[in-house]
C-alpha cells in the first residue's frame, strides 16, 4: 500500500546493461535513452519523480498513470533501447570500442536460447515499491547522489543526465513530477 499523499503507487526501479558494460559513456547512446524515456511519457503513461543514468545502469523513481503496466512499459522501453543502441554501436565507425561492444553483446545472446542477435540489457529489473515517505526521500537521494559517488561532478545538480538538476531549480532533460512533501 502506498503512503499517505501518493495517489498511485510510485516505484525505484533500476536496470543494468549485461556485464555491466560501461556504454553510457558515449553522448549518442546516453540520448537514445533520454528519447526513449521521454516517449514512454508522452505515449505509454510513465511518470518520472525522478532519475539518473550511469555509466552502466539507470535508476528510476516511477509511477504509471494510464492503462499500461509498469512491467510492459519497462519491457517495451528496453527492447527499444537495446536494438537502437545496437544499430548505433554498429553504424559508428568511430566507436573505438565497436567491436568489443558487439563481441561482448553477442556473447551474452549466444547464451539465451529466447535471444537471437544482441543482449543488451540484462533480465529483468530490480523494481521496489516505495511505501513511506521517508524510503522515498532516502530513494531521491540515493539516485541524485550517484554521479556524485562516482566522482562524475562534485554537485548532483551539475550531472545532466539527472533529475538532481529539476530538484535544484534547473531545467532538466525530462519532465519530472515532483512529489511535495509535508
Amino acid at each position: 500500500m502506498a503512503f499517505i499523499g501518493f495517489t498511485r503507487n510510485i516505484f525505484f526501479v533500476t536496470t543494468t546493461v549485461v556485464d555491466w558494460v560501461d556504454i553510457f559513456t558515449r553522448p549518442l547512446y546516453k540520448q537514445i535513452v533520454v528519447e526513449s524515456l521521454d516517449y514512454c511519457q508522452k505515449n505509454k503513461g510513465l511518470v518520472i519523480h525522478a532519475w539518473v543514468l550511469m555509466t552502466n545502469h539507470i535508476h528510476l523513481i516511477v509511477s504509471v498513470d494510464g492503462s499500461i503496466a509498469l512491467s510492459d512499459i519497462l519491457r517495451d522501453f528496453k527492447k527499444f533501447t537495446s536494438k537502437k543502441i545496437v544499430a548505433a554501436i554498429e553504424g559508428n565507425e568511430k566507436e573505438s570500442r565497436r567491436d568489443w561492444l558487439l563481441d561482448r553483446f553477442r556473447f551474452v545472446a549466444a547464451n539465451d536460447k529466447k535471444i537471437q542477435g544482441y543482449k543488451f540489457w540484462q533480465d529483468g529489473n530490480y523494481v521496489e515499491l516505495i511505501q513511506s515517505r521517508d524510503f522515498f526521500i532516502q530513494k531521491i537521494n540515493y539516485v541524485h547522489q550517484n554521479p556524485v559517488r562516482q566522482q562524475l561532478v562534485d554537485k548532483a545538480e551539475c550531472y545532466l543526465y539527472s533529475s538532481a538538476r529539476d530538484y535544484a531549480g534547473q531545467k532538466g532533460l525530462l519532465k519530472i513530477e515532483n512529489i511535495t512533501l509535508l
